[in-house]
């Protein structure tokens, strides 16, 4: 069996598998990893502030010769929009925007040629990244890992899909939030999504720029886990919009200041020591970001193995007969 869809026909991939551009892990080796394995690698522009045109071009570089596309934190362009300008600058194979009003982006990246993904989080967003041309949405639930907003995966994303349908566009909807294995991408292909996103299971991916006792952490986590807060946002002292936090890892950290965020904000001394803590990777006060999905993540593995047995695995489900 082919897993055919319009993802892989609008990108022109073999396997309907995007890599999430993660922030500061999802750099251009684990992307060029995604791609030459079948998939669509996109690098982590991340907010831009706290990136930085540097590390993306750095990024392009790793990638070499593969096809890569890459993806930005919309809201966070309005201080920086020369990054998008760079990025574009590479051809990348698509641009995804998350987390903000694409209109101000999408009609310069259209005239380019380079498909624009757009993530939403609930219907009405889904509805205006439609009606301004995104290209293809990414349908993201709660169970997503880092930042999102409310809505679960499984009624989301047939709700998206339904509404592209009746609009007549012919825009693909891929489901993220909670996929990690084979099983996951059927489901979703069964949701009438024409892919999937997956974050957290290249988190942990050999090639991911995550230090090692994160991608550990991950490895020996479960679900259960799994905690979605502002805490690490009023740590880092990030501008993140109120309607969305971010799922990551319980720690020590999150134990002492989950419900007593007020005090942590003016706490000067915690945050100083909180931006010590995630330089130097001490993952008991800095954050690892992770969804709900960890409980299917055993190994740190190379991405290309990651992508091709997520595949098979979807694969052989599909190709099951089920008796009621």
């Amino acid at each position: 069996m082919t897993l055919r869809t319009k993802l892989t026909e609008l990108l022109g991939i073999r396997h309907p598998v995007l890599l999430a551009p993660m922030g500061g892990t999802a750099g251009g080796s684990l992307a060029a990893a995604v791609s030459r394995a079948g998939g669509l690698g996109l690098i982590g522009g991340g907010d831009s502030m706290s990136i930085g045109p540097d590390w993306v071009e750095r990024e392009f570089a790793a990638a070499g010769n593969q096809r890569v596309g890459c993806g930005f934190i919309t809201w966070a362009l309005v201080e920086r929009p020369e990054v998008l300008d760079l990025a574009l600058r590479h051809a990348p194979a698509a641009l995804m925007l998350s987390f903000g009003d694409a209109a101000p982006y999408l009609p310069r990246i259209k005239t380019t040629g380079i498909p624009v993904i757009c993530q939403v989080q609930s219907l009405a967003q889904a509805r205006q990244v439609l009606e301004q041309g995104a290209d293809i949405i990414v349908a993201q639930g709660a169970e997503a890992g880092g930042h999102g907003a409310r809505r679960a995966t499984l009624p989301l994303v047939p709700a998206v899909v339904d509404m592209v349908a009746a609009s007549g566009r012919d825009v693909p909807v891929v489901a993220s939030g909670g996929f990690a294995d084979g099983r996951g991408l059927a489901a979703a292909l069964m949701l009438g999504a024409a892919g999937v996103l997956m974050g957290t299971r290249f988190h942990a991916a050999e090639e991911s720029l995550l230090a090692p006792e994160g991608k550990q952490r991950i490895v020996a986590s479960s679900g259960d886990d799994t905690q979605r807060s502002k805490v690490f946002d009023i740590a880092n002292g990030s501008r993140w919009p109120r309607e969305y936090n971010s799922r990551t890892l319980v720690n020590r950290f999150t134990e002492t200041w989950r419900g007593r965020e007020a005090a942590l904000a003016t706490d000067a001394a915690v945050i100083a020591g909180y931006e010590k803590a995630r330089a130097a990777g001490e993952f008991d006060t800095a954050a690892v970001n992770a969804g709900e999905g960890v409980d299917l993540i055993h190994a740190v593995e190379p991405a290309g193995e990651i992508v091709r047995r997520v595949v098979a695995e979807a694969e052989a489900a599909l190709a099951q007969r089920f008796t009621v």
